[in-house]
């Protein structure tokens, strides 16, 4: 198992660099890939929370999170993703909450890792198009260690809500794309060079 403990243990500096961090949250060396979310739990202690329901993410799935983890100044919450095939952790997320995420909370986080990485490997900015629901992004990238530490940040635009127009009344509310923050850490570096 390869330690993730380096990216964890810098990003946890840029965490409590943050006003207000305890030291009890430096408490990431000792986490490794491929780690059980039994152990992660015994790990975490009472910082864990095991989700009553798993979050599905695609190829992996999150049954424990860490709520309140800052960044920048703003409060994230932590998902482990697991390996759906193997069940050990694949990734580690950090998202904010759809209210919370915008434009001044992103370039919050993306200074305070740069703080502690140094400019980003790589940026990309994606516009919005038809193609990708009117979606815009932002990303910013880090390599280190065979890590990569992506931050996200995809925005709406009123032209994502045009087929709202031909919804029924009652679903008009939930039409449309929401704006998305998340910063992901993945030990396949290879796999990071691209946008999207």
């Amino acid at each position: 198992m390869r330690s993730l403990g380096l990216a964890l243990a810098i990003l946890i500096l840029a965490l409590a660099a943050t006003p207000g961090r305890s030291a009890a949250t430096q408490a990431w060396d000792g986490a490794f890939w491929g780690e059980t979310s039994r152990a992660l739990l015994d790990h975490f202690g009472a910082r864990a929370t095991r989700l009553r329901q798993p979050i599905d993410f695609g190829d992996s799935y999150a049954d424990v999170a860490l709520r309140g983890e800052r960044l920048g100044g703003y409060a994230f919450t932590l998902y482990f993703q697991m390996d759906k095939s193997g069940g050990g952790l694949k990734r580690v997320q950090l998202e904010r909450g759809r209210h919370g995420a915008n434009p001044r909370v992103f370039a919050a986080a993306v200074r305070a890792l740069a703080a502690e990485y140094g400019p980003p490997a790589k940026r990309c900015r994606i516009d919005a198009r038809r193609e990708n629901g009117y979606q815009a992004a932002s990303e910013a990238l880090w390599l280190r260690d065979g890590n990569a530490i992506r931050a996200t940040f995809r925005d709406t635009t009123l032209e994502a809500s045009e087929g709202c127009a031909l919804a029924a009344p009652a679903a008009r509310g939930a039409c449309g794309l929401t704006g998305r923050l998340f910063i992901r850490i993945s030990p396949d570096s290879a796999q990071a060079e691209s946008c999207g």
